[in-house]
């Protein structure tokens, strides 16, 4: 099999050639169909999270260990299984669940594996989509895509998941009658803004710098989508709104945080689930003062992960902007990333002889 595979960190992708591994118990090897390409896996590449003031979050400090293939978002066929995986025939097509934590902790005994203090994440710390074949740990990480096709379903692992646990935290009576605001209409935002809609959100309301991905959120269905670095962005937001009771940051920047916090009414809620860094200055006081909270949503658990294809079986959100690519273009899809070319999500596909839209 062949896996493109980081061997030093902020270095070229190294094409990596192997046996494909035999499943052993419940593990289960699958032919990759699609591998979306997420900001975590830049994160990943480059090697650190900024955290502001000079300071980074390095991946050796987290247990990432090179070399390693990168990839959490990932579709796939059945190619072979173990003996304990039960149910499986070669050809069936799944998305993977990557958020796997040890199994045997308190946190991943109640079902929450994705806030394991010991994660084996494919794809940061187990070989991920971005080869030929993956070999999941267990079948019971499969999750069933219906007629979706393998790209489309593939971004659900990740932004999906992390979109839908997010949104789940809101209150059901803000979600169900009031306006939520979501910064940042990039892969992550723009499935924020689907799933709000599939959900019953009345209004959306974006708030994005990029012109093009202002209109891929108004196309995804938001209200309003405004320039975020405008002067008076911030009072129309507050007038079209009336007041913002909830807010998603899928950016997660200093200033993404600071516009969100100033955006909420009493008793809001910020949610952040993007990972861009940095630091900000808070007074402690006006958080009770104002009855607010800021919390941090970090992608979501298997059976949230279940809830949310079962959504999209029965709801069928708009789907976000897909560009599909070849396995061997996976070094170009993260300078592309990086660089802010991307609206909505770019797939490898290793079967794909030339890049199509979708």
């Amino acid at each position: 099999m062949i896996s493109y595979s980081v061997t030093a960190f902020g270095q070229p992708l190294v094409p990596m050639e192997r046996p494909a591994p035999e499943p052993q118990g419940a593990e289960v090897l699958l032919r990759v169909l699609a591998a979306g390409v997420c900001h975590t896996d830049l994160h990943t590449w480059e090697g650190y999270y900024d955290l502001g003031g000079d300071k980074r979050l390095h991946m050796e400090q987290r247990g990432v260990e090179l070399p390693l293939t990168l990839g959490h978002e990932t579709v796939g066929e059945v190619v072979a299984a173990g003996p304990g995986a039960k149910g499986l025939a070669a050809g069936q097509r799944y998305l993977v669940y990557p958020w796997i934590g040890c199994g045997d902790c308190k946190v991943c005994q109640r079902g929450r594996e994705n806030l394991c203090p010991a994660p084996r994440f494919l794809g940061i710390f187990r070989p991920g989509g971005y080869s030929d074949h993956i070999l999941v740990p267990d079948a019971r990480y499969l999750v069933e895509i219906g007629d979706l096709r393998p790209e489309q379903a593939a971004p659900y692992a990740c932004s999906g998941l992390t979109s839908y646990s997010a949104i789940r935290k809101i209150a059901p009576e803000v979600l169900a009658e009031e306006p939520v605001v979501v910064i940042g209409a990039g892969g992550l935002g723009l499935m924020c803004v689907t799933l709000l809609r599939a959900l019953g959100c009345p209004q959306v309301i974006v708030l994005e710098p990029d012109g093009t991905r202002r209109g891929a959120a108004l196309a995804a269905g938001a209200s309003l989508a405004m320039e975020a670095r405008a002067e008076g962005a911030l009072d129309e937001v507050r007038r079209a709104a009336s007041e913002v009771r909830a807010v998603i940051d899928c950016v997660g920047a200093a200033s993404t945080v600071k516009q969100g916090m100033d955006l909420l009414a009493k008793g809001g809620q910020l949610i952040l689930i993007g990972l861009f860094g940095g630091e900000l200055l808070l007074s402690p006081a006006l958080v009770p003062m104002r009855a607010i909270s800021i919390e941090g949503s970090y992608i979501g658990n298997l059976g949230e992960l279940k809830e949310l294809m079962a959504l999209v079986r029965e709801r069928k959100p708009r789907a976000i902007p897909i560009s599909c690519r070849c396995l061997n273009e996976a070094q170009i899809a993260l300078a592309d990333l990086a660089a802010g070319r991307v609206v909505g999500r770019q797939i490898l596909c290793p079967e794909t002889s030339t890049e199509k839209q979708a």
